[in-house]
């Protein structure tokens, strides 16, 4: 991509760029780890895992569409007889 400076590269600015992205991806990695171990931390006290991530899920939905999850659900599970 060039910019204003007739295809001239801003080589500090890049370097800036990649070197905070680069940044980012560790932070990202760690925080991967963090949540890793929380889950460990849940699984060892007796909770579930899976049933953690569904709940995590489930609160990023606002109150309507989780009615909507709830219902289909419900309509699916019915209609197979569980």
């Amino acid at each position: 991509m060039k910019n204003a400076n007739h295809g001239a590269i801003d080589n500090a600015q890049l370097v800036s760029i990649i070197e905070r992205i680069e940044k980012l991806n560790e932070d990202t990695a760690a925080i991967a780890a963090d949540i890793k171990e929380v889950y460990a931390e849940a699984k060892s006290a007796g909770y579930d895992p899976k049933y953690i991530r569904q709940m995590i899920r489930l609160r990023k939905l606002d109150p309507d569409e989780l009615d909507e999850a709830d219902e289909l659900t419900k309509m699916y599970r019915d209609a197979l007889g569980l």
